[in-house]
């Protein structure tokens, strides 16, 4: 049992998280409650994120952006 969030926009793409967009920030806070997140963002096409939380504290599978 997990909560799973999906946010998509029809935006420009290309987000990098590690180019301290504020998307590894929320990284960790999430995997610290065992959770998963997956961002998918090609230039020119929007942002895909993908949020599962366990809800028993568990770790959760990794989920596919797409």
């Amino acid at each position: 049992r997990s909560v799973v969030l999906v946010v998509a926009d029809d935006g420009v793409g290309g987000t990098d998280p590690s180019a301290g967009s504020g998307l590894t920030g929320l990284q960790d806070r999430i995997e610290a409650l065992g959770g998963r997140m997956s961002v998918d963002s090609p230039a020119g096409t929007g942002t895909r994120i993908v949020v599962a939380i366990p809800l028993d504290g568990q770790t959760v599978a990794r989920t596919p952006a797409a």
